[in-house]
């Protein structure tokens, strides 16, 4: 069993953050590394699904997370022009209490960085990591305000376009998505809307628009739900030429009942375009670094599996270091833990998205046919629920990290 290390944790998103508290109380020395001069949380909502929400639960952050989210237990779409449900699925097949809940980034982010602040882990701010240098087995950060050092160990949480992944010479796999979407907080609306359900809007594969409930930022806030609409980045510059009432006239030609939603979009700069792309790093975990979250692994957000991905990442990596003999072990069981889940999910969520986003005249109709009737047929109710909570494969299982055990690493 590894000794008590220092370990620098590189990124304070939902995902370094996660993995500090789980570090931090497997006994590691941790220090966290921000660029941004206040730590704080990008984009809108996200669902939380068993996966994640069981390292929450570790954590014992669930009832927080609860208290704030939305719980979600279906995924609805719906035909814009027919109005016929096409995709219907249900976490039910996998229990009567399994479900997600939906929140807002910001919420999540809160929770966390009120823990940490609480265990006392220190955060270095304003520290825009630019190299990694390594000497005598040990690893420092270089930044322009300086270098930081020495660690025994690097976790790097900061997202795709960490530039620690070109220093590590790692083997990867990347391509740009043709879709992204733009988001959009919003004051949450019941009539016409299911508090318990993603509800999605298609037309073909060229429109998708979503509402999600996300609950509250803070337990006095008012509710709120997350709104997307899907597009190619390169035509975001031309539909902002077009004006915001353009832009609403359409979406209210195709989903009528979002119309308040959009009544409290006062312009485009109240939105968030996301761009997408497919990455993986062939072995997430280098000498002296390892990869967790969009670092190692990012695609779609079809299947809304970022933030589960990158806890069970975390978790994973916290087992790993708590039952290898060297540094070296525990990064080489971390790639072995999360490599066939990670695997599947991205296969997965790159052979479902042209189905949603693309260009394609006859994807959507085998989506919403064939795929939809399909659907209804034992065992294929299971298997999708399985899907969309992130359990295929049984993760916690196959890492030895239900909530109670690890709840004993942590502990």
């Amino acid at each position: 069993m590894l000794k008590s290390l220092d370990i620098a944790i590189a990124g304070a998103g939902p995902g370094g953050l996660a993995t500090a508290l789980l570090l931090s109380r497997a006994g590691h020395r941790v220090r966290l590394f921000e660029r941004f001069d206040t730590p704080r949380p990008l984009g809108s909502g996200l669902m939380l699904q068993p996966t994640g929400l069981a390292v929450l639960g570790a954590l014992g952050l669930y009832p927080e997370i609860a208290a704030l989210g939305s719980r979600v237990e279906r995924l609805i779409g719906t035909d814009a022009q027919s109005g016929r449900v096409v995709l219907d699925v249900g976490y039910r097949p996998l229990g009567p209490e399994v479900h997600a809940i939906a929140v807002h980034r910001a919420a999540l982010f809160n929770v966390l960085h009120d823990a940490v602040v609480a265990a006392r882990l220190p955060i270095r701010t304003g520290f825009a990591i630019e190299a990694l240098e390594r000497a005598g087995g040990k690893q420092w950060l270089r930044a322009p305000q300086g270098r930081d050092g020495p660690f025994d160990l690097v976790v790097d949480a900061l997202g795709s376009a960490s530039p620690l992944k070109v220093e590590a010479k790692l083997p990867s796999r990347a391509r740009p998505l043709s879709f992204g979407a733009i988001w959009g907080t919003v004051p949450w609306v019941d009539q016409g809307f299911r508090r318990d359900a993603l509800m999605q809007r298609y037309r073909k594969a060229s429109v998708m628009i979503g509402v999600l409930p996300v609950g509250r930022q803070r337990r006095d806030g008012p509710e709120l739900a997350a709104f997307f609409w899907s597009l190619k980045p390169e035509t975001f510059e031309a539909l902002q030429a077009t004006g915001i009432d353009g832009w609403r006239d359409e979406v209210l030609g195709h989903w009528p009942e979002t119309a308040p939603h959009l009544q409290a979009i006062r312009g485009f700069d109240e939105m968030t375009l996301a761009r997408y792309a497919h990455h993986t790093l062939v072995v997430p975990a280098g000498d002296g670094i390892v990869f967790i979250g969009d670092s190692a692994h990012a695609t779609s957000p079809q299947l809304g599996q970022g933030a589960n991905m990158a806890l069970l990442d975390a978790a994973a990596l916290t087992g790993a270091l708590a039952r290898a003999a060297s540094v070296g072990d525990a990064l080489a069981e971390y790639a072995r833990l999360r490599r066939w889940h990670v695997r599947l999910y991205q296969l997965l969520s790159l052979t479902l998205t042209p189905f949603y986003q693309s260009d394609g005249v006859v994807l959507p109709v085998v989506r919403d046919v064939l795929v939809a009737a399909a659907a209804k047929v034992p065992p294929a109710p299971w298997v999708l629920a399985a899907m969309v909570s992130g359990q295929l494969l049984n993760p916690l299982k196959a890492l030895q990290l239900e909530a109670e055990s690890l709840r004993e690493v942590v502990a």
